[in-house]
């Protein structure tokens, strides 16, 4: 391995993961099997696993710090959760709102700094959307933690406002044909209606965030010319609970990258993101189990037994 950190030999082998990450010393016993395919066994024994995984993750977090820091690595990423509206909105069956509302609730209690709730776009277009006002207004909000919502144009940024939101989000994209097919408007209109957007969110002082998809490649355009597309470090990282999500609009989307596999991968590099990588797995075993869907981090797969509801 030449001279890469012992912390990055650590992150490229998952079977570190039981004795590592979540279980102390090598002799620890692995999970007993659940009582059934998606459920955990008790909760005497998800509060033991829990101690253990945090006094561990606490010791290795300043043990690779060290690394990070000497590597030029940063020393803290901060991590968006979008799998309650990104993760969701590609499903074909309609998400219960209480499942959604139970889903950020608990993602609230992992030390997320910020969790995607919905979208306030128009139902004919995403229906699995169409709950936003009650989802937004059902939710339990945590201090420190932010939850902005999708609002690509004033009429949704109003409707947003109405329902309690106090962070939007704008999205754009470098392909002029996905701009198309994702919002029905040239990447020039869509950057007018942004720009109204961010107007009257200054004016009420609500923070805007923005996105700008395709941006490492188009599933129309292919290959996206990088002087479309400001170049910077990053250190924020867009993510999806289980893995879940697709675009509907995006042809052969198969999902987001894995909440908790970024979790382990910047655990494993040393890099703080003040998230609890056990508590995320039990939010993504519990929408699993909901979906009666597997998820699709490979660091789940590892720890539990998690998997369809027979």
């Amino acid at each position: 391995m030449g001279t890469v950190p012992s912390a990055l030999k650590h992150c490229l082998s998952y079977q570190h993961l039981l004795k590592e990450q979540l279980w102390i010393g090598e002799s620890a016993p692995p999970p007993p099997a659940a009582p059934h395919p998606g459920q955990f066994s008790s909760e005497e024994e998800l509060r033991g696993k829990k101690m253990k995984c945090d006094s561990r993750m606490d010791w290795e977090s300043h043990q690779q710090g060290m690394e990070s820091q000497a590597s030029g690595l940063p020393a803290y990423v901060k991590i968006v959760e979008v799998g309650p509206r990104d993760g969701l909105q590609n499903e074909k069956v309609i998400v219960p709102t209480d499942i959604k509302i139970e889903l950020i609730n608990r993602l609230s209690k992992t030390g997320l700094p910020a969790i995607e709730v919905t979208s306030f776009v128009s139902s004919r277009w995403v229906p699995q959307m169409a709950d936003h006002k009650e989802v937004m207004r059902g939710i339990e909000r945590h201090p420190g933690v932010q939850y902005p919502v999708l609002t690509p144009n004033l009429q949704g940024f109003h409707a947003a406002i109405a329902a309690g939101a106090t962070e939007v989000s704008v999205f754009g994209a470098a392909s002029e044909t996905f701009s198309k097919m994702n919002i029905n408007c040239s990447i020039e209109e869509s950057i007018e209606k942004f720009e109204d957007v961010a107007k009257s969110a200054r004016n009420m002082n609500i923070p805007v965030r923005g996105y700008v998809s395709c941006a490492l490649g188009c599933p129309y355009e292919g290959n996206i010319i990088p002087a479309k597309v400001a170049e910077m470090g990053v250190a924020v990282v867009d993510s999806s609970v289980a893995g879940l999500g697709g675009c509907p609009y995006a042809k052969g989307a198969t999902g987001n990258v894995a909440t908790e596999d970024v979790i382990y991968m910047l655990n494993g590099l040393g890099i703080n993101t003040g998230v609890n990588l056990y508590t995320v797995m039990e939010a993504g075993n519990f929408i699993c189990t909901a979906l009666n869907k597997k998820t699709n981090s490979k660091v789940a797969q590892a720890s539990f037994n998690t998997g369809t509801v027979n």
